[in-house]
């Protein structure tokens, strides 16, 4: 793992992230995209996933694939061991959940702690969970969004690094909303590990600090696509 200081210059080799998916992978395709065009410095070592059938694996070749059914484990601890066996023999920096619908259990998240991240559709602390655009629309919500954090044992609780803002329309229902939130979803989570892999991101206990500084409030990511503490138009 490459060495993590904060402030410090990145590091002379790109960065490893292993993803975790449960679905199609369209995060996953846009960091692929970004890390071919140049956008993102990094190097995908595996893609893990609790389908074995699902079309995000497609997106990489058969040697970055890792996949099993929980059904074939004893319990959900045993399957998350050794979804943790096969993420650690690849030396990963970071960890990325983009779109993995399992909830991981906390000696997994303990294993993987402080480079463990997850982009979540919602702006949390609203709607942890599932069905969050649903819930969003049944409460009445004008705004609506996503979310990346770092990953701690509370469900979608660990300190949010950034947001990205949509409002919610008066036709607006779970899928138009769904898809809505999606297109955001990609830069927003692009955005955030351009800071990781460039060492400017880190979690020390329960504080997260960017460039060594304590981040109290998310960042915003702005129509251009980058990202901006709340009271500023500087970008980060």
């Amino acid at each position: 793992m490459n060495a993590r200081v904060s402030g410090a210059q990145p590091s002379p080799l790109p960065d490893r992230i292993a993803v975790l998916v449960s679905g199609r992978g369209s995060n996953l395709q846009a960091i692929l995209d970004a890390i071919e065009d140049g956008s993102l410095r990094a190097r995908i070592v595996g893609v893990f996933s609790d389908k074995p059938d699902a079309p995000a694996l497609e997106r990489v070749e058969p040697a970055l694939r890792w996949s099993a059914s929980p059904k074939a484990f004893a319990s959900r601890e045993a399957f998350d061991a050794a979804l943790g066996d096969a993420i650690e023999a690849v030396r990963p920096d970071w960890v990325v959940c983009a779109g993995y619908l399992r909830i991981l259990c906390d000696a997994f998240v303990e294993r993987f702690r402080g480079r463990l991240l997850n982009i979540h559709p919602s702006l949390l602390p609203k709607y942890p969970g599932l069905r969050t655009h649903a819930r969003a629309i049944a409460d009445g919500e004008a705004e609506h969004g996503a979310s990346v954090h770092f990953v701690i044992t509370e469900l979608d609780a660990g300190t949010v690094v950034a947001q990205a803002r949509i409002p919610v329309l008066s036709g607006d229902d779970p899928d138009t909303l769904a898809g809505r939130v999606l297109r955001i979803e990609h830069p927003l989570l692009l955005a955030v590990l351009r800071l990781a892999v460039a060492g400017r991101l880190a979690e020390q206990g329960t504080t997260t600090t960017l460039d060594g500084h304590a981040l109290f409030t998310p960042l915003l990511l702005d129509s251009a696509g980058a990202l901006r503490a709340p009271d500023t138009d500087a970008p980060v």
